[in-house]
């Protein structure tokens, strides 16, 4: 069986049963991800979480363009909570009025690294509350990532710094 006859057969991608959106908040490194074409050439990748007076979430993200000493570019979104039995699925906004889905797929129990993913399997990122993360660990995540029925083979890695925290 192919690789695509395999994901055509999947079922429905599941999310975590339960996010609390006051832990998830705050910095994230993206550690590995489904390139898109909107993050092309882009390294040491963070993204930062905030809650909106409003009860949406603010969502600012980083890339360096080229190197780790490249140009910053910087994109702020909104996000939105669009199952409150779960708060793991998400619509996430950059252009009005476009909104994609943001499913947290895989979640640390003490809010250390998230797996966050769309239901179409396009799109996948592998966060981490710090720039590295161990190898032990990534292999495991690929792991469940793989069970989900994405293919493995689209994932890459995402250069970042060594031991710095995330920008605020």
């Amino acid at each position: 069986m192919s690789a695509k006859t395999a994901r055509a057969d999947n079922k429905p991608l599941e999310v975590v049963s339960h996010v609390e959106l006051q832990r998830y908040l705050g910095s994230w490194y993206e550690i590995a991800t489904i390139p898109q074409r909107f993050q092309q050439g882009c390294v040491g990748v963070t993204a930062a979480y905030s809650l909106r007076k409003n009860g949406d979430i603010q969502v600012v993200n980083t890339c360096i363009q080229g190197t780790l000493d490249g140009e910053t570019r910087t994109v702020r979104g909104k996000a939105r909570v669009v199952d409150k039995a779960s708060n793991a699925k998400l619509k996430v906004s950059f252009f009005w009025p476009f909104w994609g889905s943001y499913w947290i797929i895989g979640l640390d129990a003490d809010y250390q690294w998230a797996i966050v993913g769309h239901p179409t399997r396009k799109y996948l990122w592998i966060l981490s509350r710090s720039p590295q993360m161990d190898e032990a660990l990534y292999d495991e995540l690929l792991k469940l990532i793989a069970d989900t029925g994405y293919d493995l083979g689209k994932i890459k890695r995402t250069l970042q710094p060594e031991g710095e925290k995330p920008p605020v």
